[in-house]
């Protein structure tokens, strides 16, 4: 349990300096360890607070706090986000000029700064260590710890270096933090890291304010305009794809549709990323369409949805980045569009890798359960956290739970769909075969003398959309496998034998069609009634205004969610707003008025 002293502390600069009455899940705990002196390996999903597990016990150690993180924009954000709340914070990376760079080094070697943030590339230099070694130290941050494992999804080969903290400085706690990571990467990050006596805390993965939604892909940019427009018009959003040519053509299109997009991925000159970043930072509504380059780190908390038109490479891949959604707490969607094409990509990527075996099998393996993930006709969430090892009820907010799929005792369509492969000689892929099955007349089909088979035809009373789940199903099933070398021709796995025999039964999730996705939702992220709705408006305005003025997010001045509370609550003087989550004593004191006479004239 908690040191009463030390809580008390911690919960008095929690409230100060951040504006929150009180601790959640185990921050409380991780705070002291790490402020009594001790290493920690902190798990807890994005958008939990894994940052005021390092920031406080910076602010109650002396010395400062060093925070090691993986990209620019995030630590902007946050140090710009810390200088709004009156914490004496800064960092050392590659777009300060030589004097600012001076300037920081200054107030480091000063006492002046309370926390400093670090890429990992300048930790390691050798003047960086000299300049921390004549530094008091109040503790190492390193955040997005899983990029430290070669089986996460992130590796950064950098973060491997930062072993020399533990044998540079000793005596200075360690705190290491991810939002995701499954035990094996647990296991290399206390490896690679040197923190075998940590601490270790692991919070629920569970993000109960995102519903997950997985759909049959059909028309996969017309099924994506219908979700946004249904659901999120006018909102923040991120939309995967794998390739940097569908970012592209999927982001212009966006547009021509209407909807306020922009494109981002390693392949674009560095100041248009950076422009592009920033826009969705600091404007409102603005669509990200991104290879996974994007979004790690990214603070945004009203992000209002997560999307992916292609399938990502593992669960940990998924749940990262689905996880950028809804860090506010409010209501957010995952959505994916899923088909056979995404599982045949990912596996040719994998065989086609220069990795060595085992690291083959194990993207294998992870792979197999994200389409476990996909093929479930149970509950999304209760796989999910599964696959971390949380057991969970229904969770009643995804779309299995929502709307029950239906199942069907496919074992003859199965066994129809393996013999057509088996009769066409393993040498050609799902559209052909359906072809096939459908009893489809062509040029191909009679060059090959496939209308002559007895299995041409015998599937002609099932859909193709039908087909098309059974052939993706069979693969994820690992009934089927795909030859890459053969152009992506399905052939019969050892698996498969039972079934053609007739000694094993297969159930399939029944297809269904790709309709609107609109459901029973939210009126706004908010929920306020409407003249709620307008002061909240009009605040959000107040905000945007702040915002461009001072070149900052508006998120960094207040989250929607503090404003939501503004104008639920209404307060008329200064204590009562100094009673709302979020209105630390700093902002009180610069905002405090001028909010008020916001609220007065409402």
């Amino acid at each position: 349990m908690p040191d009463p002293t030390t809580l008390a502390r911690a919960t008095e600069i929690l409230r100060d300096v951040f504006g929150y009455p009180a601790f959640r899940g185990l921050q409380a705990e991780v705070v002291q360890a790490v402020v009594e002196g001790n290493d920690a390996l902190v798990l807890m999903p994005t958008g939990g607070g894994k940052s005021l597990c390092y920031q406080i016990p910076s602010l109650l150690r002396p010395g400062v706090g060093v925070v090691i993180s993986p990209l620019i924009a995030l630590m902007q954000d946050q140090v710009a986000a810390l200088r709004q709340a009156g914490v004496r914070a800064a960092f050392l990376n590659s777009t300060l000029d030589a004097a600012e760079t001076r300037a920081v080094e200054q107030a480091l070697a000063a006492g002046e700064l309370d926390l400093v943030y670090f890429a990992p590339e300048r930790l390691a230099l050798p003047r960086t260590l000299d300049l921390l070694g004549r530094t008091p130290l109040a503790l190492f941050a390193i955040d997005e710890a899983h990029c430290v494992s070669q089986w996460g999804h992130d590796f950064r080969p950098e973060y491997l270096q930062l072993s020399v903290l533990h044998e540079r400085f000793p005596d200075v706690p360690r705190i290491a933090l991810t939002a995701t990571a499954d035990p094996q990467t647990r296991t290399e990050i206390i490896d690679r890291l040197a923190l075998g006596d940590a601490r270790v805390f692991v919070s629920s993965f569970d993000r109960p304010n995102i519903r997950y939604t997985i759909v049959d892909k059909a028309d996969p940019r017309s099924q994506l305009l219908r979700f946004i427009r249904d659901e999120h018009a006018g909102e923040s959003g991120i939309v995967y794809c794998l390739s940097r040519r569908k970012v592209d053509e999927t982001a212009a299109w966006l547009v021509a549709q209407g909807v306020d997009a922009l494109p981002y991925h390693a392949g674009m000159d560095a100041a248009t990323r950076a422009e592009h970043q920033t826009r969705f930072q600091r404007d409102e509504g603005i669509v990200m369409v991104a290879t996974i380059a994007f979004g790690m780190g990214i603070d945004k908390p009203d992000v209002r949805f997560v999307a992916h038109l292609d399938l990502p490479k593992s669960i940990e891949g998924y749940y990262q980045e689905t996880g950028r959604a809804g860090r506010d707490g409010l209501p957010a969607d995952a959505w994916m569009t899923y088909g056979l094409a995404d599982v045949v990509q990912q596996r040719r990527l994998i065989d086609l890798s220069e990795a060595n075996a085992e690291f083959k099998r194990v993207a294998t393996a992870k792979l197999d359960a994200l389409l476990g993930l996909c093929e479930t006709a149970g509950c999304r969430r209760v796989r999910l956290l599964s696959y971390f090892g949380e057991t969970s009820e229904p969770c009643g907010n995804c779309d299995t739970c929502l709307e029950p799929p239906e199942t069907w005792d496919a074992t003859e369509a199965a066994r129809k769909a393996l013999s057509a492969i088996y009769r066409t000689g393993q040498r050609f892929g799902a559209v052909h075969l359906i072809d096939v099955l459908r009893g489809k007349p062509g040029e191909r089909i009679a060059r090959w003398g496939h209308d002559q088979l007895g299995v041409f035809g015998v599937g002609a009373d099932v859909d193709e959309p039908v087909w098309r789940s059974v052939f993706r199903q069979l693969a994820a099933l690992d009934l089927v496998h795909v030859d890459h070398e053969a152009h992506g021709a399905l052939k019969l796995t050892e698996a498969s034998r039972a079934v053609l025999k007739g000694e094993q039964r297969v159930e399939l999730r029944r297809v269904r069609a790709a309709t609107g996705t609109r459901r029973s939702r939210r009126v706004a992220p908010s929920s306020l009634p409407p003249a709620d709705m307008a002061l909240m408006d009009r605040l959000r305005a107040w905000r945007l205004d702040l915002a461009r003025s001072q070149a900052v997010p508006p998120y960094v001045i207040f989250h929607d969610k503090t404003l939501a509370e503004i104008a639920r609550v209404r307060p008329r003087d200064l204590n009562a707003l100094g009673d709302i989550g979020g209105v630390g004593t700093k902002k009180l004191e610069r905002y405090g008025d001028e909010l008020l006479a916001l609220l007065a004239s409402a």
